[in-house]
């Protein structure tokens, strides 16, 4: 059975297979149900935000996160962002002072990342749903899968692709990227429990911005 997605055109050229795959009628149906039985963030429509911001062409840089904010207002489908108005996380607080450090941008007024998606930094959620107050709560759902999907996707059809993987969770999904054709940074969370193993001083944004210089592709302005 094919289901309709409401996504951006180049990611679902790109990832049409996975809508005829049993996992995704079930995970359809499972996320349908949960919005219309329980308080789920990010809204609805924002799901798929962080592919409609960045097409699968334009993307310079890739994040990975491991699953929405879970508290009010927070999520709005962009890993690691929140809306504007809403205090900064802990993880986007550490975030921006490694870029403060790495090459002196100071810490911005609100932690809304749309700014980053809309010039080629893919924002991707390993699971792109969560029930309120629940942390993980929809994980193993199918939403991976789908998400492993785009990953492999970005793969093939791309190269001098920045990822950034933080973290042992972003590390293992990251396993398929091609190392050969993609500048792979990898480096602790930038959680407060692992901020400081490492995260904090790993550079991460200057390496990607002198890799797109190296590469003809304009950097990020962080």
């Amino acid at each position: 059975m094919l289901v309709q997605v409401n996504l951006e055109d180049s990611w679902k050229k790109a990832l049409s297979a996975e809508f005829t795959k049993p996992y995704f009628e079930i995970l359809v149906a499972f996320a349908k149900e949960a919005y219309s039985s329980e308080v789920v963030y990010p809204p609805a429509r924002q799901i798929f935000r962080a592919f409609d911001l960045t097409p699968l062409p334009q993307v310079k840089v890739v994040i990975i996160g491991q699953d929405p904010y879970h508290n009010p207002g927070q999520a709005n489908g962009l890993c690691f962002s929140v809306n504007e108005g809403i205090a900064l996380p802990p993880s986007l607080l550490n975030i921006f002072k490694e870029i403060q450090m790495d090459i002196g941008i100071p810490t911005p007024g609100n932690g809304n990342l749309e700014r980053w998606a809309s010039q080629g930094v893919l924002l991707l959620n390993a699971t792109l749903t969560v029930g309120a107050h629940s942390a993980g709560s929809h994980q193993n759902k199918g939403w991976e899968q789908f998400t492993d999907a785009a990953i492999a996707a970005l793969n093939e059809r791309r190269k001098n692709v920045v990822y950034m993987l933080w973290g042992s969770y972003a590390q293992r999904k990251g396993a398929c990227i091609d190392h050969t054709k993609n500048l792979v940074l990898q480096s602790p969370h930038p959680s407060p429990l692992s901020a400081y193993r490492g995260f904090l001083g790993n550079g991460h944004f200057g390496k990607a911005n002198a890799f797109m210089r190296e590469h003809d592709i304009a950097p990020v302005q962080w």
